[in-house]
């Protein structure tokens, strides 16, 4: 419903675009300005079914170009007919353009352009055709060098153009990224402030620890008896001051991720892009051959993108460390999708997978299939718990499937209403 209503306006401006608009042969042959906005919108919104919004401005710009003609002179005539075979141009540009367009060469301006000059001069070409057929206008082929310079002189303004905004996002871009890199400095150095007082109450712990255990002794042994009133007073005292600083601190984190991550939100293409490039880097840190396949579908906005963030990070980590280092090339595949009301994301290894009586716990905090069997060490666990937390909190749902030696899917849907109008409040809270 979205890329209609985006369509319908796109096909608006498309015509009204086509007003202005260049005579090269006779005043029945007009060659418009409409195609231009038609391929820059095509650009910057790869994510929309060229043919369709080809034929939508096709028959938008037919009935602009009737309703002016009728207002202006009180009657349509002839030339409805003629009006009326401009959709071919619209049409056959769209059809072309799916088919020589792809979107992963969308960066290589050079394709981008002889793409669209092939695309205006055949779509120019049958549309000249057909009225040389029908209405008698000049033989096609004594046009051919106008049809050329026109679909040049388009194409080369519709590449400017296209340029010029990738240039100014560019810019955007860059002013972006140097005041997020900025505002990450400062949230590190207040996250290493708090990282002090979490070191200072480890040590308080394995102190209190050690009382306990000394208590523990004292009691079993029967021995002191007359110190454990106070010993136990000093161990609740100790466990008391520990609670308050851990207050402080998670009060100050919390103070952190509502006040300074307090972010107007991002696009889910931007998201996209920073998990890959981050993803690709993390893989050769752990000596794994790993190939990505990320896909966005319908980009959108969201003001939860940390959340967002955290999620799919957390599900791609684990999948990344359930792929043996021993594997010559996995795969991780990460597919975003919509349907109606959500939007849903698809997180795929190939990988070790788990087996049944894991996929049971593989949401309990704590619970871990990760081993390293060089140091010992057990990975924590809670990343998959916090997904579940953080997922519905969103009030989406998560679901898995795996199969021992084959790999693991993670499906995740949350409502399009949450992850793009509403702001959730903070989880932390």
């Amino acid at each position: 419903m979205r890329n209609i209503r985006k369509m319908l306006l796109i096909s608006f401006m498309v015509a009204l675009a086509s007003q202005i608009n260049l005579e090269l042969i006779n005043s029945e042959f007009i060659i418009s300005a409409g195609i231009i906005f038609f391929v820059a919108s095509l650009v910057y919104y790869e994510e929309l079914n060229p043919v369709p919004l080809g034929i939508m401005s096709g028959i938008m710009v037919y009935l602009f170009r009737i309703s002016i003609l009728y207002m202006t002179n009180g009657r349509v005539g002839n030339l409805a007919v003629a009006y009326l075979l401009e959709i071919l141009f619209y049409l056959f540009y769209s059809v072309f353009y799916n088919i020589l367009v792809k979107k992963g060469k969308m960066d290589d301006l050079v394709y981008v352009y002889g793409s669209m000059l092939f695309c205006d001069f055949f779509a120019n070409f049958v549309e000249g055709l057909v009225r040389y057929l029908l209405l008698g206008t000049p033989y096609i082929f004594d046009i051919i060098q106008s049809l050329l310079l026109a679909s040049i002189f388009r194409s080369t303004i519709t590449l400017i153009i296209i340029a010029s905004f990738r240039y100014y996002a560019f810019l955007l871009k860059k002013e972006e990224h140097e005041r997020r890199y900025k505002k990450l400095l400062w949230l590190t150095t207040q996250f290493k402030a708090e990282m002090y007082w979490i070191e200072k109450n480890m040590d308080s712990i394995e102190k209190v620890m050690s009382q306990s255990y000394k208590l523990f002794e004292e009691i079993t042994n029967d021995k002191n008896r007359e110190s454990w009133a106070e010993e136990a007073l000093n161990i609740a005292r100790e466990v008391h001051e520990i609670k308050k600083e851990n207050g402080l601190v998670a009060r100050g984190i919390k103070e952190i991720t509502e006040n300074e991550l307090n972010d107007e939100g991002m696009n889910y293409k931007e998201i996209n892009d920073i998990l890959l490039e981050t993803m690709k880097r993390e893989a050769p840190r752990q000596n794994k051959n790993i190939e990505f396949n990320f896909v966005y579908g319908e980009d959108f906005y969201t003001p939860n993108h940390y959340y967002l963030m955290s999620i799919l990070r957390n599900l791609i980590m684990n999948s990344m460390d359930a792929i043996p280092i021993s594997e010559d090339i996995a795969k991780i595949s990460l597919i975003h999708e919509t349907d109606d009301e959500n939007h849903i994301f698809l997180v795929t290894d190939t990988g070790s997978g788990i087996d049944d009586d894991g996929l049971k716990h593989i949401f309990s905090p704590g619970f871990s299939t990760k081993i390293n069997y060089d140091t010992g060490e057990i990975n924590r666990g809670l990343g998959l718990s916090i997904v579940q937390y953080i997922v519905k909190q969103l009030e989406g749902s998560i679901e898995v499937r795996s199969t021992l030696k084959v790999g693991t899917s993670f499906k995740i849907k949350i409502p399009k209403i949450i992850m793009e109008e509403e702001k959730v409040e903070n989880i932390l809270s």
